[in-house]
């Protein structure tokens, strides 16, 4: 398959909302259009609202109950992705979308699989939300914020370091920033060791962003210096038997 642009991944996003409406809501983990519309348009880096177009362009073409842009044609260049991609069926459809949407496809696909097997919670929208929709929001927002205003940005989510972005300013120290997602307006978050080590490190160089309430409309909250405020962390030990599978070479 070719390299899709931007618009034709936002389009390919309406055209299996509205094929597969409630049942490809329901297959992708989402809990209602407005938030497959915020965590999609985000993951993307597009507005939520083309997302929503996009579908309600293609809806005259399904029996959705949705009546859609039934008062003009369908646009050309939807045309020519809706004659490309009608024929998918959900799985396959469902994962077109991880590929072109999915920032880091195969290992996400693989995280995904493997807590799948282990029984864990996983759907394509937990991921997106508690990962890249959110960084995504902060990328697009951090700077409308007063004590980030003056930073530039670096993303370090790969690196492992306890915090998904580094902002830094020639006249300051570089700040921490982790970054989580939540689809409610509230809910329950987590530090891993890592993070809440370095947290304890950097003090008040530390921030906790969370984006609250894709369901609806994605609002931020932001903690500096988390260990030492309001939020009050509860250790978690879990015993766990470890398996390992030996061989002989």
């Amino acid at each position: 398959m070719k390299k899709l642009t931007l618009r034709e991944k936002s389009i390919l996003a309406g055209l299996y909302l509205s094929k597969f409406d409630i049942e490809g809501l329901k297959f992708l983990g989402f809990d209602n259009f407005t938030e497959a519309f915020n965590v999609i348009g985000l993951s993307l880096g597009v507005k939520p609202a083309s997302i929503k177009n996009y579908r309600d362009e293609f809806d005259p073409l399904y029996p959705n109950g949705r009546q859609g842009w039934h008062k003009r044609e369908i646009r050309p260049y939807c045309k020519d992705i809706y004659d490309v991609f009608n024929a998918f069926g959900i799985n396959d459809f469902s994962n077109l979308l991880k590929e072109i949407i999915y920032e880091n496809h195969d290992l996400d696909v693989l995280m995904e699989q493997l807590a799948k097997k282990e029984d864990k919670e996983s759907s394509f929208a937990k991921r997106l939300i508690t990962g890249q929709a959110a960084e995504h929001y902060f990328k697009e927002n951090y700077v409308k914020i007063d004590v980030f205003k003056n930073y530039q940005i670096e993303d370090t989510t790969k690196h492992g370091c306890g915090f998904d972005f580094k902002l830094y300013s020639p006249n300051s120290d570089f700040l921490g920033v982790e970054v989580k997602g939540l689809n409610n307006s509230n809910g329950s978050i987590s530090l891993t060791s890592k993070e809440y080590s370095v947290a304890q490190m950097l003090g008040g160089r530390y921030f906790l962003f969370v984006v609250k309430n894709f369901k609806e409309v994605p609002f931020h909250d932001y903690f500096q210096n988390p260990l030492n405020g309001k939020l009050k962390f509860n250790k978690t030990e879990t015993i766990i038997t470890q398996v390992s599978w030996n061989t002989v070479v």
